[in-house]
């Protein structure tokens, strides 16, 4: 059970899904953002393209109500919206990878020679307590730098 809770743990501090977090709460906030602006600006300004008044945007057939002003405002709010999301997101992220292709930017650093001995070790502690639950941990019983910071 403790393994399943620190590998849940381990999912959740992972760099991706904490941006997903953000990411979700910034889209949300400026999802209401554009809302308002269309329907504080745009939903008026097709109200008085459509003829103004509360029937502004809305025709009727035998009784039936279009309300194509609805459908132009919701257009509206989308195009914005995918607009600032290629302009903020998509077109700098596309730059940064082009840089990296090209060398200019550096990628990723890799991890250092201590850490990935400090991961080999833990990996064999790890495997050694799987065959032998009271086995002593040597590296802990020696002390050492590998311990430190772990």
């Amino acid at each position: 059970m403790a393994r399943m809770i620190k590998g849940f743990k381990d999912f959740l501090l992972r760099g991706n899904v904490v941006d997903l977090a953000v990411a979700v709460v910034i889209g949300a906030a400026f999802t209401a953002v554009v809302t308002s602006f269309t329907t504080s600006f745009l939903e008026p300004l097709i109200g008085l393209v459509g003829g103004g008044g509360v029937d502004g945007g809305v025709f009727e057939v035998d009784r039936q109500k279009f309300t194509w002003g609805s459908f132009v405002n919701q257009l509206i709010t989308f195009v914005l919206t995918a607009a600032v999301v290629y302009f903020v997101v998509v077109t700098p992220m596309k730059r940064l990878m082009e840089r990296r292709a090209a060398g200019e930017e550096p990628g990723p650093a890799a991890p250092t020679q201590v850490e990935l001995l400090v991961e080999i070790r833990d990996l064999l502690r790890a495997q050694q307590q799987k065959k032998d639950p009271l086995a002593p941990h040597h590296s802990q019983a020696r002390g050492g730098p590998l311990h430190e910071g772990r």
